[in-house]
Formats: C-alpha cells, sequence, structure tokens
C-alpha cells in the first residue's frame, strides 16, 4: 500500500489543496520531505493521512487550524456549512496486486461531486477494504513529532497481543506528548527479536518469522546506525536489554545511546515490527507499507541531517517514507522530485505548494 495523492479540504490552514506522492507518470514516490516553517499545515497533513486509509477513515469533525500554528496566524474561511474532510487515493500494490487503479478512501463525512451510483461505488469498495485491512496488510506506522524516551525497563507482555499484531484501526495523534514516550515499545521489539530468535534456534519446529524478524531488524539498524560507528549486538542475558557497540567498541544500553540515536533506531524498530506483523510469511524487507515521521529532524546534530533520507531509503527501500521537516540541511539530502514545500506570504491567509525545481527554491 502506496499513497499516490491526498486531498484536503477545510483542514488545519488548508482551504483545498490536493498533495501529490506519485511521479508525473504515475509511480508512486518512495520518500517525500514536507517542508516549510511553523503553521503551514505538515502536522495536519500528516493526520490527515494516518485517519483516511484502507481500514481507518475517520471523520474530521471540525474546522480548525494546525495544532502547530502561531496563535493569529490567518486560516481560509469555511466552505459555508460543509464540514473539513480528506479524500486519499491509495496504490494497493502488494495487498491486492490486481487492482489496476487506485482506491479512493474518504472521510465519512465527505460531500465529493459526484453521481449518486458513483457515490455508491466508492463507499462499498471502501468498505470491502475496510473489512480486508483487519485481516492483514495495509501498514502505515506513524511517529509524532512529540515523541521521547524515558528511563524504563523493558517489559515482555503478551507478545501475540502486541508486538505481534498489527491492528488498523489503531488511533493515531500527532499533538499529545503524553502518548509518545516511545522507549519501552521501542526497546521490546529489539528484545523480544532477538529473544525468539534464540529460542527458535533451539527447536526445529519453531516458526521461521521468528529468525525473520532479528534478521531485518539487524539489517535495517546497520543501514540507519553504520555511518556513525554503531551497532545493535543483541540483549543483555540478565537485564533483557537492548545493547549497542558504539564507535569506541564499548558495549552500551538503548537508554545510553546518544539521543539522537535512539531517535534512528526508534524509526527502524517500529517499522519493521508493523511489516513484520502484518506480514508473518516474508521477509519484513520486502512488504510495502507507509511510514509517517513527523518532524524527522528533532535532535539530530547538523552534520547527520543531509545524510537522515539516504538512510531511511536505504534501510527500508520498498517503504514510502512521508516526513516533515523545517530544516534545509535535511531538504538538501532529497532529490528535487522528492520535496514537498508548503509556503505562506507574510500577511496571507492561502498556504502555497511547490514541487521539484521550484520547491528547492522554496
Amino acid at each position: 500500500m502506496l499513497l499516490a495523492r491526498i486531498r484536503l479540504v477545510g483542514l488545519g490552514p488548508f482551504g483545498d489543496i490536493t498533495l501529490p506522492f506519485c511521479d508525473p507518470d504515475g509511480s508512486p514516490r518512495r520518500l517525500c520531505v514536507i517542508f516549510g516553517g511553523e503553521g503551514v499545515g505538515k502536522t495536519a497533513v500528516l493526520a490527515a493521512i494516518a485517519t483516511t486509509r484502507p481500514g481507518h477513515a475517520v471523520a474530521q469533525l471540525v474546522h480548525a487550524r494546525s495544532a502547530a500554528s502561531p496563535a493569529g496566524a490567518l486560516r481560509p474561511e469555511p466552505r459555508g456549512d460543509a464540514p473539513p474532510f480528506v479524500v486519499a487515493d491509495w496504490l494497493l500494490g502488494d495487498d491486492d496486486p490486481a487492482r489496476p487503479h487506485p482506491l479512493c478512501v474518504a472521510s465519512p463525512n465527505a460531500r465529493l461531486d459526484e453521481r449518486d451510483d458513483e457515490a455508491l461505488l466508492r463507499r462499498r469498495e471502501q468498505a470491502l477494504f475496510d473489512r480486508r485491512a483487519g485481516e492483514r496488510g495495509f501498514v502505515l506506522v506513524s511517529l509524532s513529532g512529540a515523541r521521547w524516551f524515558s528511563r524504563t525497563p523493558v517489559l515482555l507482555t503478551t507478545p501475540e497481543r502486541t508486538l505481534l499484531r498489527y491492528d488498523v484501526r489503531t488511533s493515531t495523534s500527532f499533538d499529545d506528548a503524553s502518548r509518545t514516550d516511545i522507549a519501552r515499545e521501542t526497546k521490546q521489539v529489539l528484545s523480544f527479536a532477538c529473544i525468539t530468535a534464540a529460542l527458535s534456534r533451539k527447536s526445529d519446529d519453531a516458526p521461521a518469522a521468528a529468525t525473520r524478524l532479528e534478521t531485518a531488524l539487524f539489517g535495517v539498524l546497520g543501514a540507519l546506525l553504520e555511518e556513525d560507528g554503531c551497532a545493535f549486538v543483541g540483549v543483555d542475558p540478565v537485564r533483557l536489554e537492548p545493547l549497542f557497540r558504539d564507535a569506541d567498541d564499548h558495549l552500551i544500553e538503548f537508554d545510553d545511546l546518544p539521543r539522537s540515536l535512539r531517535h534512528l533506531v526508534a524509526f527502524g524498530a517500529h517499522a519493521v515490527r508493523s511489516l513484520a506483523a502484518a506480514f508473518p510469511d516474508r521477509d519484513p524487507r520486502e512488504a510495502e507499507g507507509v511510514v509517517l515521521i513527523d518532524d524527522v529532524e528533532i535532535e539530530q546534530p547538523a552534520h547527520r541531517l543531509r545524510t537522515l533520507v539516504p538512510r531511511l531509503r536505504r534501510a527500508l527501500p520498498r517503504v514510502q517514507w512521508i516526513l516533515t521537516s523545517s530544516s534545509p540541511d535535511v531538504a538538501l539530502g532529497c532529490a528535487p522530485g522528492e520535496i514537498i514545500a508548503l509556503r505562506r506570504l507574510p500577511g496571507a491567509a492561502a498556504i502555497e505548494l511547490h514541487e521539484g525545481e521550484d520547491a528547492v527554491l522554496h
């Protein structure tokens, strides 16, 4: 499943805007950075994607500017009494290889310019894929810009209901800081993968999925960390805490990694965990999905910003990474076609969208 385009109407600071995530020939962009300053709706775009996808389309209830908008920022007038809505076109890819055209998923309260028979067909298709999305596949992972890491011990409980289960109906919040401590969940993925792989090597009847998850994690984290001389090496046999080897060849736990590297580890671990849970019969690195990361540059040193995009692309090349950033250095690490720039002119209400070479200039 990959995103082709999304239209936002009356949501955040937008009037009516369409963001393309495909090249002119229709090929999906595997990586896209939504670039812009504060108050231009970057977080609103990610939230709209997360709430308008197969298996989890919810109504957009109110006209509201983005939570990141500064106080008093101008916003467009509502479209009469019509509620805000989102329409997303999804290329289902591995989730439905035989489908010849994108699946249109709209907010339940959307009022589109379409005939009654077209609206009925769209709703029936959406309902069909809502059911199918509950079975497997249709991976979307989101990481809030408010993410942080507490020093909390690893805790492994009922993995079949947590780590090994992918729920497409899980709600996503990009602004609730009370729900964005991701330290324990990140460590659970790392520890569980190594423990189950070690146990499976003792049994001839153990499922291959256990070793696939561990192998994928080592590969993905290697691609994300190797330029910093850091590597994931397994778990402490007594405390079950994930262990890493730093550039000075010292063994350190996850909690003792630099904060910037903990973010990179979380990007890889959360993506691999969801792909493995949704596609238990294949290598997670070969599965398709969408990963949304808000403010990807948070706590990253300046020297690493231009390499963030190449690292993510190298770690999981079949995943569609959709990132937001206000850092010019992150944007400079992208090809021109991978940038969508959002800009508000001083004193203006409308948000301008720039693509391709034009996006690099803005």
